[in-house]
């Protein structure tokens, strides 16, 4: 895997050491760009569902979205895009690497922190940094994988009520190796800012 991100989209030279940064900073470095992923959900068993109305951002699947990726070696910010299989959205998230660790902007009322640790190189987990009161209303776990410079998976667990849900299944293609602009095909339109206003999830808020 050592050898996989070094054959990534600029010189290993012109990047910081893994061991200086550790392997979040390392493999969020690798992950800049833009990304097609493609989603799937399941059930428990590993069927596939055609809705997936409890999810933080409900709809139908499978669907695809365009991940725009920056990280300048402190701060991180993403945008998601869905293009295909679900109504135009987008949702725009954001963080700091602090003492090598990702540390998520607020993500919404009543959120947990969360963060972004290693997993050795190429691996990021996602998720709280401590059990919260939320976690009994909403918690969706990622462990983002890259499998080669130009492939990814993101692999998630919904839990809602305090129960397990469903699975979701993302595999993503790199269409390119910055996301200084939007591709030409962006629902948004090709013009205009990659990024958006930082997305606000009520999902771990209280309902009562």
């Amino acid at each position: 895997m050592t050898a996989l991100l070094e054959t990534a989209t600029e010189p290993a030279s012109d990047r910081p050491e893994a061991p200086a940064l550790g392997t979040v900073a390392h493999t969020l470095l690798a992950m800049r760009g833009i990304w097609h992923d493609h989603v799937e959900v399941y059930d428990l068993a590993g069927r596939p569902l055609a809705e997936d109305p409890l999810a933080g951002s409900p709809g139908s699947a499978p669907f695809d979205n365009l991940v725009y990726v920056d990280f300048d070696g402190e701060r991180w910010i993403q945008t998601n895009v869905t293009f295909r299989g679900r109504p135009l959205a987008s949702k725009t998230f954001s963080g700091r690497l602090v003492d090598g660790v990702l540390r998520f902007d607020q993500l919404g009322p009543g959120a947990p922190q969360h963060i972004g640790t290693g997993a050795g190189p190429g691996t990021l987990f996602l998720n709280a940094c401590r059990v919260a009161d939320s976690w009994s209303r909403y918690l969706e776990p990622d462990v983002v994988t890259l499998l080669s410079p130009n492939e990814r998976t993101r692999v998630t667990l919904l839990y809602r009520g305090g129960e397990a849900i469903r699975t979701l299944r993302a595999h993503g293609t790199r269409l390119a190796p910055t996301a200084d602009k939007r591709v030409p095909w962006d629902p948004r339109g090709p013009e205009g800012d990659v990024h958006e206003r930082r997305t606000v999830t009520h999902a771990f808020e209280r309902q009562d």
